[in-house]
């Protein structure tokens, strides 16, 4: 019998130091970081306690077992072959992003990424006295897409580095292999190095593929530095654990170097939750797209009824891009937690007129949320 998985239990998290939950008052849903409230998958916690009680918690290398579990899993799902040497492992993705602005680009060269986007994305250049271009991603029939015109005046003006991120955070598109295309032919007419935030590759919705951008071909394998790691899929994002694929060794010592007496080793528990996540996950993060997705249609029918706030389809993610425009709010994030509902602030994502909301979270919690939107938004009529 196959082991069945309750995403329904509402778990307590008060007590715990929870960033989600310690943001706002007990009256208030926490629907903002990016991180479930589900319990991580039963295989996870199980090998963590098997290590926990071997007692010696020391400095901990790479372990054997992960390479190739990550070698397989990349060569399984994308056909993607990946030597030992072309891994990199960090404590996080956001680590990343700040190396690869402080490694792969010079002092007097500009960072370029798309907009909306995690934030991240936009602060990590400034922190490398790095210069970053913003370029407005275009919507079109409700639609978001890449701004290509937009990214090559970007490669004009000086960006020589591209932080792309796919599945999109908050926007939730999974780019295509043609879009892809266009991204990755413009970065080689300008020698534009991408960094590719990857992370929420294992969370597409409707039957759809991922495509790392790293596997078009072996030359955009050459100009791309692509980070992944199981934490959102899995719920792990507190253990720290990530890492890169950089095929060229130029580029990759660039950004073991930067690391030198700045980046923390990555820890005995991440690695084992995920050689547990990446071995022994694979039903569970099944059944979680699912329930995710069940998720997704739920708020989408619901804001369909509520023709006031417009929700960006999903196609990845457990993150919805709700467009408040309409109701013409001063202050949309402190008129909606008014109201019990803490969403994240459409400005950290640099677009004001939009919230996101994570719906990584029991459906009865989804419910209690739209009982108070359907309070909010009547507010607004009266």
């Amino acid at each position: 019998m196959s082991e069945r998985f309750d995403f329904d239990e509402v778990v307590d998290r008060r007590g715990t130091s929870s960033t989600k939950h310690e943001k706002f008052g007990a009256d208030v849903l926490p629907l903002w970081v990016a991180d479930m409230d589900f319990r991580s998958p039963r295989v996870v916690l199980e090998a963590l306690k098997s290590r926990i009680d071997h007692g010696v918690l020391g400095y901990t290398d790479t372990p054997p077992e992960l390479i190739e579990v990550i070698q397989a899993r990349l060569r399984q799902r994308y056909d993607w072959e990946v030597s030992a040497e072309e891994l990199v492992f960090i404590p996080g993705v956001v680590t990343g992003l700040n190396l690869a602005c402080r490694a792969l680009c010079g002092p007097d060269d500009a960072v370029m990424t798309s907009v909306p986007i995690y934030q991240p994305f936009m602060t990590a250049p400034a922190f490398s006295g790095r210069r970053l271009i913003r370029v407005p991603a275009r919507r079109e029939e409700g639609c978001w897409r890449l701004d290509i015109d937009g990214l090559e005046a970007a490669a004009k003006a000086g960006a020589r580095l591209l932080l792309l991120c796919n599945p999109h955070n908050p926007l939730g598109r999974v780019l295509t292999p043609e879009e892809l295309e266009s991204v990755a032919s413009l970065c080689e007419r300008y020698n534009v190095i991408i960094c590719s935030d990857e992370i929420h590759c294992d969370l597409l919705f409707d039957g759809r593929c991922h495509t790392p951008m790293a596997t078009l071909s072996s030359t955009v394998a050459e100009r791309t530095v692509t980070f992944l790691a199981p934490s959102k899929t899995f719920n792990l994002a507190g253990l720290g654990g990530a890492f890169a694929v950089i095929r060229n060794s130029a580029l990759r010592e660039a950004l073991l170097e930067a690391q030198q007496g700045i980046v923390p080793h990555t820890s005995f528990a991440a690695y084992t939750a995920m050689i547990a996540a990446y071995r022994q996950g694979e039903p569970w993060r099944l059944a979680l797209i699912d329930y995710l997705q069940g998720n997704r249609d739920f708020l989408a029918a619901y804001f369909g009824r509520r023709e006031a706030i417009d929700m960006t389809p999903v196609e990845a993610t457990y993150l919805a891009w709700l467009d408040v425009s309409s109701l013409k709010l001063d202050d949309p994030a402190a008129f909606f937690e008014s109201f019990g509902l803490g969403m994240s602030a459409g400005d950290d994502f640099g677009d004001g007129r939009f919230m996101r909301l994570n719906f990584g979270c029991s459906r009865l919690v989804l419910e209690e949320a739209v009982r108070r939107f359907d309070r909010a938004l009547n507010m607004t009529q009266t």
